[in-house]
């Protein structure tokens, strides 16, 4: 059939669509409608219908007419007709609109444009018909699109386009709105162009255009003009993309006017729009301002074995220039949290392994066989002799650890009955908020007494006042063994005393919790910088609020609020105070004489982290928190101490230099506070608090180095109840290090021997010399048969890990939870322990936890990317475990399941990550296929069950992905070089639920 340009109109003017979308998808080329048009009349019947066309139908349809030549033949046309000496304007006007529309989805418009002819041609037709309104809009809307490529823009500001355009733009009308809304958008275009920033920089078009703002603002009453002052705002947010043009911006007073205008604005709903934009291009002219640091290096140093001159390699990588570079080419970030929660839902198909080699193939061990014969002792159950008659009291002996032996004289505990019958009775009491039971001739001790200053949380004896506030030396921490030792088990020491005669006040007693127990375990603990305080919270334990708690509704324009109150903060000074008063670095200010003023900070305890605390305003304080030892990133983990409060009054606290681009502080999550005085009158609570919460990039940058590298703003609200209280905030429920030891060791005296076989090893030792704790669980036999023993040494093995990442502590509380089920008298955990020998980790980053960080070990790295060569000396505990697990393998007793523990700071619920061959290929669209591939589906089984039994955990978040940039992670190379099929990471929530029982809730991490 031959198809004429009647027949094409014709069939469109009787409806006939499916010719229509015939003719749209035959080869047909769209040149041939305007070279068969012979008289005006077809043409403009041409250019209706197919403006109908693409107007009705979708995208698709000018992306066909593009790849059929339409660009160039409208280009064409264009030329044609507008080259005429008197062009024929009803012909014309369709072309420009038609040329518009389609340029829009034409990347290489421009091109196009220059190639053709028509970018000289568009100027010249505007400049003719200025006076026209229609007309001038046309050729303004084909100039925008023309403008998108840079080259062309630049083509039009060297041809004086710029100049004519923004002429075009008048003082305050309301006639003709939509031409210059046009105008307004047709010269940011071409401000893609870094020489017509400079240019209209130079000619002083940007305060012209701030002019026109100011008074398109003020005189727009009716609000009739809102698309114009848009429009303007995208012209102002074109011109602060390039440095020359955000510094004019700023220097004529742009930041003043828009903050000005957005007052105004924020009177009258109907301006929401402009609040928004306003707000966001407010926040990228902010100059930015370094960190207040003399280095992004940490605070702590560590010397590397063999390494020692590691610490000044990454200074003079990450310092290395000494000045900030701008960057003119940042884009955008400041959209809306929830757009980025959305963004970050979608899968990155492009990191999914598609190599099926090395998706399939099992690589060679990373060690010989002779080294693995060195963890058999990491499986006591296969040697030990059940077969001899064991009373209570050798049982415990054979399942302590023989490679830490603790002195615990001075923590004898009571009967396992007694202590289960205190622990309810104080859970009893707490849960009614009744304090505990006094004496007469109460403790005169108060909650202020209870600060870092005191000295009466400090794990050695005061030899004076200046030993209650001097930073004690690394070497302090490291005192003589028999000196300890002595210590502990006499519990005569100045500390001990008052704690001892503390809890006989109050009768503290939670459950697997004991104080004593936490100090003696905490003075054989290794800090970097030598901690000599505990935090009261460690020390005196915590215990769950009773019922779950609701996630707290975020206010409406919270983050606007607070983003204008830091503008405020840019442009008035007449309130602001600046003034240091907590530097990690220096100790004249960790303890400011005490006298009413500025609160007091302290941040030099286990799992501690604040570098710095500024005074802003009299309530307001700006806190920097401390990189991971031997590094300048990974700052989100914070844990403190506030006192020197006054009561009912709100402070507002920012921490200024988080790193993750988003947060649960954004969906209802909220800090952690401890308040000492609510504990001594028995309500030990961590409680979720603050309000005016929100998470949000900011404008300070690294002091040197790193210049793109943006932080993020965490701000909160916090209103103390009482005076003179002491108070510890945190990002999440803390669990240090000591706290596991202790638990440990009191989780080993509450089993019963007969009936539970636990014994606790020491894996190895880390970098700074501190035990990594290694764990096994099982049932002991039910008799001395053989059958019973035979079956005990042929259960398969779980191997569980935790705590890679020192700041994820709600996967210690986690695994803590599952410690204590295992070790339970549940049927369900009896049956486990028959079945199954469990092998546990509970802490993989012993160092990174005592020492307050983020994300690595003291080595600088994430020991959760060190799984397929570990090396032994910098990442001792990723080595021996995995030479375990090979062990295990060489021994045919490969692991049924491998599960590391984990916490997730950007979504809710408890989920698992595991790995399947064909499900990746799947989600990568690769060509493999994959109906050949055989692969065992068990991988889901675990899932699938715990999202029938446990409210809390979510299937459809459930990820079995093989990731590039995660292929040295544990899960991955678990399941890939030891062929664990069930390899897991677990994660869990910060947060709380979004389904279930549980939505809209957050379940206590405690009772998790």
């Amino acid at each position: 059939m031959q198809f004429t340009v009647k027949n094409f109109v014709a069939c469109l003017a009787t409806g006939c669509s499916h010719l229509t979308r015939h003719i749209l998808r035959s080869e047909w080329h769209f040149s041939l409608f305007f070279q068969n048009a012979g008289d005006a009349d077809s043409t403009l019947n041409v250019l209706n219908i197919l403006d109908e066309l693409l107007s009705a139908g979708t995208d698709r349809r000018i992306d066909h007419m593009i790849s059929k030549g339409g660009s160039e033949a409208l280009l064409n046309a264009l030329v044609k007709n507008g080259s005429r000496s008197s062009p024929d304007f009803t012909i014309l006007l369709p072309i420009l609109y038609l040329v518009a529309k389609v340029g829009h989805k034409d990347g290489a418009i421009g091109k196009k444009a220059e190639e053709a002819g028509a970018v000289i041609l568009i100027l010249n037709l505007l400049k003719n018909n200025i006076q026209h309104a229609r007309r001038a809009e046309a050729c303004l809307l084909v100039i925008q699109v023309f403008a998108a490529s840079v080259s062309t823009a630049k083509l039009i500001g060297s041809l004086n386009g710029q100049d004519i355009i923004y002429h075009f733009i008048p003082h305050y009308t309301t006639m003709n709105l939509q031409v210059i809304k046009a105008s307004i958008h047709a010269f940011a275009a071409l401000l893609s162009s870094k020489d017509n920033i400079s240019s209209a920089v130079s000619k002083g078009y940007v305060s012209g255009l701030l002019l026109l703002y100011e008074e398109w603002h003020s005189k727009d009453t009716k609000h009739s003009a809102i698309d114009v002052l848009l429009a303007l705002l995208h012209c102002f947010y074109k011109i602060t993309r390039s440095a020359v043009g955000r510094d004019t911006f700023v220097s004529q007073g742009g930041i003043q006017l828009l903050y000005h205008t957005t007052q105004i604005s924020l009177l009258n709903k109907c301006l929401e729009s402009l609040v928004e934009s306003s707000i966001q291009l407010m926040r990228c002219c902010l100059p930015r301002t370094p960190l207040p640091l003399k280095s992004d290096l940490s605070a702590y140093c560590f010397p590397l074995p063999g390494r020692q001159h590691d610490v000044f390699m990454v200074a003079t990588s990450d310092e290395r220039s000494g000045e900030i570079v701008d960057d003119d080419d940042d884009d955008d970030d400041d959209k809306l949290e929830e757009a980025y929660q959305e963004t970050q839902s979608k899968d990155n198909d492009d990191d999914l392994e598609t190599d099926l080699n090395k998706l399939c193939l099992r690589p060679a061990p990373d060690r010989p066989k002779e080294l693995l014969l060195q963890y058999s002792r990491l499986c006591p159950e296969l040697a030990h002799d059940f077969l001899e008659e064991l009373d209570l009291s050798s049982q415990e002996s054979s399942s302590s650890s023989s490679d830490d032996d603790e002195a615990e004289n001075c923590n004898s505990l009571p009967p396992h009955s007694m202590r289960e019958k205190n622990n309810n009775e104080f859970i009893s009491r707490t849960q009614k908020g009744m304090p505990g039971p006094t004496k007469s001739g109460a403790c005169l001790l108060k909650a202020k007494d209870f600060n870092s200053r005191s000295g009466i949380l400090n794990t050695c004896s005061p030899v004076g006042k200046e030993a209650t506030v001097a930073r004690m030396e690394a070497k302090s921490s490291l005192t003589n063994d028999k000196q300890k030792d002595k210590e502990e088990g006499n519990g005569k020491c100045y500390n001990a005393t008052i704690l001892d005669h503390l809890i006989d006040i109050h009768g503290v007693a939670i459950p697997y919790h004991e104080p004593n127990m936490y100090r003696a375990a905490a003075i054989k603990t290794k800090s970097v910088p030598g901690f000599s305080t505990l935090a009261f919270p460690d020390i005196w334990g915590q215990v769950s609020p009773s019922g779950n708690e609701p996630m707290e509704p975020r206010k409406p324009n919270v983050q606007r609020q607070k983003v204008l109150e830091d503008i405020r903060r840019f442009l008035t000074y007449s309130d602001i105070i600046n003034q240091v008063v907590f530097d990690l670095e220096n100790s004249s200010l960790q303890f400011p004489h005490d006298k009413p003023g500025p609160l007091r900070f302290f941040s030099s305890f286990e799992c501690g982290n604040l570098r710095k605390a500024i005074q802003v305003r009299r309530y307001e304080y700006d806190l920097i928190l401390n990189a991971d030892v031997n590094c300048s990133q990974h700052t989100q983990w914070f844990y403190f101490e506030v006192s020197n409060m006054v009561p009912d009054v709100s402070y507002r606290f920012n921490i200024i230099n988080c790193e993750k681009s988003n947060s649960q502080f954004n969906y209802g999550m909220q800090p952690m506070l401890y308040s000492v005085r609510d504990a001594l009158d028995g309500k030990p609570h961590w409680q979720r608090s603050g309000t005016e919460i929100c998470y949000f990039r900011n404008y300070f940058v690294p002091v040197r180095g790193r210049p793109r590298t943006p932080f993020y703003t965490l701000t909160f609200t916090i209103t103390f109840k009482y005076n003179e209280d002491v108070c510890y905030l945190a990002y999440h429920y803390p669990y240090t290090y000591s706290a596991l030891r202790a638990h440990l060791r009191l989780l080993h005296r509450s089993i019963d021997p007969r009936k539970v076989y636990f014994r606790e090893q020491i894996l190895c030792p880390t970098l700074a010399g501190n035990s990594c704790p290694f764990v096994t669980i099982t049932a002991c036999p039910p008799s001395k048969c053989y059958k019973d023993i035979h079956q005990l040494r042929n259960r398969p093995c779980i191997v569980l890990t935790c705590r890679v990442h020192p700041g994820e502590s709600n996967a210690s509380w986690v695994m803590k939870g599952t410690l204590e089920f295992l070790c339970s008298s549940d049927p369900i955990a009896q049956a486990l322990r028959e079945t199954f020998v469990f092998k546990i980790i509970p802490m993989l980053n012993p160092d990174g936890v005592i020492n307050g960080m983020n994300r690595c070990d003291l080595n600088g790295e994430d020991l959760n990317r060190q799984w397929c060569q570990p090396d032994p000396i910098l990442c001792p505990t990723i080595y021996h475990t995995k030479g375990f697990l090979y062990y295990l393998n060489s021994i045919k007793r490969t692991p049924l399941v491998f599960c590391d523990y984990h916490g997730h700071s950007r979504k809710k619920n408890v989920f698992l990550y595991g790995c399947s061959v064909k499900e990746t290929l799947w989600q990568s669209g690769s060509t493999v296929d994959t109906a050949r591939l055989k692969e065992d589906p068990g991988y889901r089984t675990i899932a699938k069950n715990l999202d029938c039994i446990a409210p809390a955990f979510s299937f459809n978040s459930c990820n079995y992905m093989v990731e590039k940039s995660r292929s040295a992670t544990a899960r991955i190379v678990v399941w890939k070089e030891l062929g664990v099929l069930r390899s897991y990471t677990m994660e869990s929530t910060y947060n709380g639920f979004d389904q279930g029982i549980y939505k809209a809730q957050r379940e206590p991490v405690l009772d998790i």
